[in-house]
């Protein structure tokens, strides 16, 4: 008891000279959001019941071998009893999500009717079709993050109203497809995109995109129309070596702003962004980047 009332006695005497530790930077996020951490997190605890669902499955012959996740060309008359059974057992099928990472599929596999969010990170899909995504008007999200995709079909997202983040980071992609109209955050780090593949208005639709993610590509200009909702676009290790007033601003207008982009990073390219004075007078912040040889 006598120990006891002395250490309270030492807490209360140091209390005064205790200080909060300041609070630190958050840390940049690389491709998701705090949201998607939360659902990985969850993820991982409903992982560990299905490998021990699936350990028991596997012994009963219940799980489906891989070749079972190809499309087949014929109509099946119960889409839903034929489509949702395979995916659910192979993957994490878990409140809308799908989680199909580090899985080995080749293709998107075959989606439960409501699904919101696919995960399928870190496999060797290779090609995305119109009808891989032809009937799933619920898709708020989709990360391909970590394949092999090499071609997607010119309308494959077309049908897509509500997708709002789409991950394609870390690919094999030459150039970029048709993009929805909602979308609010487009990865495609890592992959081999060239400017002549980019259309002139590829992002001049999307007015709600505020995140655009177009590193270590071999882009050599900065895209052109990027929408005034753009609050973020990463550039930085392409093959950019110039710039001109109308890149981000308007040459003609001095007056105009954009208040909304606080992010530019443009490091890792040929260009010296102090050449180039005027290119950022609408900008409340300068591009990170060379601005000296």
């Amino acid at each position: 008891m006598k120990q006891t009332m002395h250490l309270w006695c030492s807490v209360i005497l140091l209390l005064p000279f205790i200080q909060s530790a300041p609070p630190g930077r958050p840390d940049a996020l690389y491709d998701y959001d705090a949201e998607e951490i939360f659902e990985g997190m969850l993820f991982k605890q409903h992982f560990e019941r299905h490998k021990m669902d699936t350990a028991a499955n596997e012994q009963n012959g219940l799980i489906v071998p891989k070749g079972r996740f190809r499309r087949q060309d014929q109509n099946v008359t119960d889409a839903t009893e034929a489509k949702d059974l395979p995916t659910c057992l192979a993957c994490v099928c878990l409140s809308g999500s799908v989680y199909c990472e580090e899985t080995d599929i080749e293709e998107v596999p075959p989606l439960p009717k409501e699904t919101a969010y696919l995960y399928a990170r870190f496999n060797k899909i290779k090609k995305i079709t119109v009808k891989d995504f032809s009937d799933f008007p619920t898709l708020k999200r989709i990360d391909l993050t970590g394949n092999d995709i090499e071609e997607i079909e010119e309308k494959a997202f077309e049908k897509l109203v509500n997708l709002e983040q789409l991950s394609l980071a870390e690919n094999k992609l030459t150039r970029i497809p048709a993009l929805p109209n909602k979308l609010t955050s487009f990865n495609a780090n890592y992959n081999m995109i060239k400017s002549k593949a980019i259309k002139a208005n590829a992002f001049k639709k999307l007015t709600n995109l505020g995140y655009l993610y177009l590193a270590n590509n071999q882009l050599d200009s900065v895209p052109a129309n990027l929408p005034e909702s753009l609050r973020v676009i990463h550039l930085q290790f392409n093959n950019i070596d110039s710039i001109t007033d109308d890149t981000f601003c308007k040459a003609n207008d001095t007056r105009y702003l954009r208040p909304r982009l606080d992010e530019v990073r443009m490091e890792g390219n040929p260009v010296i962004l102090g050449k180039y004075p005027n290119s950022f007078t609408c900008l409340k912040i300068l591009p990170y980047g060379s601005y000296f040889k």
